[in-house]
C-alpha cells in the first residue's frame, strides 16, 4: 500500500500519524492493517504514535537512546504481517514494489533511462553513454560466450551485454532470474534505417547492496549476548537430544546470555518428505511442538526466546510464512515469542534479520561455484541483491502480497538465517551473517547427497560489538 494512501486514510478518519506509523502500515502489505489500528485506539487520540500501535516500538535511528527492555522489539514480520492478496493474479503489485523499492536503492550511483525510450528513440542515443535499472527477465550465453542479460522496466524490455573480456564478468556470470540491477554502458549504434537495436554494451553494473559507508553503531546499556540456533528438528530420531541437555546446562551456567533466537525448523514436522514416518521418534505434530515447549522451558527463566518458523513447521510453506500459530503453543512459557519467516528483531537496538533460508536451495542451483557447505557465500549474496528470495518459480514459493517483504529494506545488523544445517558466519560491509547449523545429526537424505552437517553447535554473538564464539555441545 503506498504511504500516501495510507496518510489519506488515517486523515479520513480525521487523525494524524506519525511516520514510523506510516512505516510500519506500509511494510506489513495490507490495508487491514489500518483498519485494526484506527479501530484500537483510545477514546481521544487525534495523533496515531507507535505508543498507540500493540506491539509496535519506534525504529531507533541513532541507537542513543536505548532502554534496558527485556522483551525483544519485533520490527517486522509481527503476528499477522503477512496477508497474501485475494487475487492472486494481481502479484504484478508486489514485483512493481519490489522493483521501486531496489531501484530507488541505486538511484544515488546512475541516472536511469526509461527502456522505452531507449528502444524507441532510434539513433538519438546510439554510441551515447546511457544507466538503466531493470528486473532480469533471462540471461544466455552468446556464441562467443558473452553473456547477454535481458531486463525489464515498467517501460519496456532491453537486452544488456556483458563481454568476457572485461573486468567483473565473474560478476556478471552471477546475475540471477528477477533480481533488481542497474546497468553503465553505451546503447549499441541504430540498424539501418534509424531503428534502435535495442542492445546496452555494459561498461559497469550495480546491485542495491550493502552501503560501503555502513557501520555498525554500538548500543548503550547493559551488556547483552544472544545465542543463535536454527534447524532443532524435535520428533526426528536424529535430533541429538544429549548434546541439546548440555547445551542447556551450559546456558545456566553463562547468564550473560539474555535471548536466545531459533530459526524455524523447530520440529522435524509431518509428511514434509516421503516416508518420513519411519525416521520420526514423535509421530504427531501436537506432540512434536508439546516437546519443544518443555526443552525450552528447561532454559534459564531470564531468558527471552524469538521463534521463527521454517519448512517443516506447520504453517504455510509460502514466504513470508506465518507464526506457529497457538494451537501449537500450549507448552510454551510467556518468555517465548513467536514471529513470522523472515522477521527482523531487535535487542537494545540491534537488529536480527530471521530467515530460515529455504532460497538457499535455489540461489545454490543458479549462482556458480556456490555450495551448501559455504552458506556464507549465499548470505552474502542476499545482503549484495538485497533481497532473500530473489528468484521466482524454483523451489521456494511466494506469497503474493501488495508489497515484497522478501526485500532486505533497512541495513540489519545481523543477518540470521539456516536450512542448510552447516554453521557458518561471515562479516560482509559490517554486517554479520550467521547460519546456525543444526541439532540433528546427519539424514539419510544428506548421506545421499554427501553433505556433512554442523551439528549442536550455537553462535553466540556478543551485542556490544558483534563479536561472536562458536560454542559445540557434542560429546
Amino acid at each position: 500500500m503506498q504511504k500516501r494512501a495510507i496518510v489519506q486514510r488515517f486523515l479520513d478518519a480525521g487523525l494524524l500519524v506519525h511516520p514510523e506509523v506510516v512505516n510500519y502500515v506500509s511494510e506489513s502489505g495490507a490495508s487491514g492493517v489500518i483498519e485494526g489500528i484506527i479501530s484500537s485506539l483510545p477514546h481521544g487520540v487525534t495523533v496515531v504514535t507507535p505508543k498507540e500501535v500493540a506491539g509496535m516500538t519506534a525504529l531507533r535511528t541513532d541507537k542513543l537512546d536505548v532502554g534496558l527492555a527485556s522483551i525483544p522489539e519485533i520490527l517486522a514480520g509481527r503476528e499477522g504481517a503477512s496477508i497474501p492478496l485475494s487475487d492472486p493474479e494481481s502479484s504484478y503489485r508486489m514485483f512493481r514494489n519490489r522493483y521501486d523499492t531496489l531501484a530507488q536503492m541505486m538511484k544515488g550511483r546512475l541516472t536511469p533511462y526509461p527502456i522505452e525510450a531507449l528502444t524507441r528513440s532510434g539513433s538519438k542515443y546510439a554510441d551515447s553513454d546511457i544507466g538503466v535499472i531493470g528486473m532480469v527477465v533471462s540471461t544466455s550465453t552468446s556464441g562467443k560466450g558473452h553473456r547477454i542479460v535481458e531486463i525489464e522496466d515498467p517501460t519496456g524490455f532491453i537486452k544488456v551485454l556483458f563481454n568476457k573480456n572485461r573486468e567483473g564478468f565473474d560478476e556478471a556470470e552471477k546475475i540471477l532470474p528477477d533480481e533488481v540491477i542497474g546497468v553503465k554502458g553505451k546503447l549499441a549504434p541504430a540498424q539501418p534505417g534509424g531503428i534502435s537495436s535495442g542492445m546496452v554494451f555494459a561498461d559497469t553494473f550495480f546491485r542495491p547492496d550493502i552501503p560501503l559507508t555502513h557501520t555498525f553503531s554500538p548500543p548503550r546499556g547493559e551488556p547483552a549476548k544472544v545465542a543463535l540456533i536454527s534447524d532443532v528438528h524435535v520428533g526426528s530420531n536424529t535430533f541429538l537430544e544429549d548434546s541439546w541437555d548440555r547445551f542447556t546446562e551450559w546456558m545456566h551456567n553463562h547468564p550473560e546470555v539474555n535471548y536466545l533466537l531459533i530459526d524455524g525448523d523447530v520440529v522435524d514436522g509431518i509428511g514434509i518428505y516421503p516416508n518420513q514416518d519411519q525416521e520420526l521418534t514423535i509421530k504427531t505434530i501436537y506432540e512434536q511442538y508439546d516437546r519443544v515447549g518443555e526443552l525450552l522451558s528447561g532454559m534459564p527463566k531470564h531468558l527471552q526466546i524469538v521463534v521463527a518458523p521454517g519448512n517443516h513447521d506447520a504453517v504455510r510453506g509460502a514466504e513470508p510464512q506465518p507464526v506457529i500459530p497457538d494451537e501449537f503453543r500450549r507448552t510454551f512459557h510467556k518468555n517465548v515469542s513467536f514471529v513470522e519467516n523472515p522477521a527482523v528483531v531487535s535487542i537494545q537496538s540491534v537488529s536480527t534479520l530471521m530467515y530460515h533460508g529455504r532460497s538457499i536451495d535455489d540461489l545454490i542451483k543458479f549462482i556458480p561455484g556456490a555450495s551448501y557447505e559455504h552458506p556464507g557465500e549465499i548470505m552474502k549474496a542476499m545482503l549484495q541483491r538485497r533481497h532473500l528470495s530473489p528468484i521466482y518459480g524454483q523451489r521456494t514459493p511466494l506469497l503474493s502480497m501488495d508489497q515484497d517483504s522478501m526485500i532486505i529494506r533497512r541495513v540489519p545488523d545481523i543477518l540470521h538465517t539456516g536450512h542448510v544445517h552447516i554453521s557458518e558466519v561471515i562479516n560482509y560491509r559490517g554486517v554479520l551473517g550467521v547460519n546456525a547449523g543444526t541439532w540433528q545429526s546427519q539424514t539419510s537424505f544428506q548421506k545421499q547427497m554427501n553433505i556433512s552437517p554442523t551439528p549442536a553447535e550455537a553462535v553466540v554473538v556478543d551485542l556490544s560489538t558483534l563479536s561472536y564464539e562458536k560454542y559445540c555441545f557434542l560429546k
